[in-house]
């Protein structure tokens, strides 16, 4: 994580500073536009995110534009309000998958509960230390 160390004196004791690595962050940010699917608000700030598509901000200017499923403009902790977000449709995933396991389980008891018809065995008749099938 470093990449030197520094010695320092002070008052008669050395003490070892640890010199933070250079070049460790990106230089190459940009004004984008972040924009929330799920309200449509839009912000404008700097990052190191490209995208193909650019939108015309209010300054008439043309910048990137990124879009995202939840901002702090629809995230429940920063509004308050109490509502699902569900961009994906994972909640809908779950109940088809709890409707098919309780289908499968249903079918599972259906098929149980239906008498199994018995096999015939046959006799074996014991020779000695043979045994034959009659």
């Amino acid at each position: 994580m470093f990449s030197a160390i520094l010695l320092a004196k002070k008052s008669h004791i050395w003490y070892i500073l640890p010199v933070m690595k250079t070049n460790l962050h990106p230089d190459n940010y940009q004004i984008v536009v972040f924009e929330d699917l799920n309200n449509g608000e839009r912000f404008l700030t700097k990052s190191t995110a490209n995208s193909e598509e650019t939108v015309k901000w209010a300054d008439g200017n043309t910048y990137p534009l990124i879009k995202v499923h939840i901002t702090s403009a629809s995230h429940p902790f920063f509004t308050g309000q109490e509502k699902l977000v569900d961009v994906e449709g994972r909640v809908d995933k779950f109940k088809a998958r709890q409707e098919a396991a309780k289908k499968a389980l249903e079918a599972r008891k259906a098929a149980a509960t239906k008498p199994v018809a018995k096999k015939e065995t046959k006799e074996v008749q014991k020779i000695g230390n043979l045994k034959t099938k009659r």
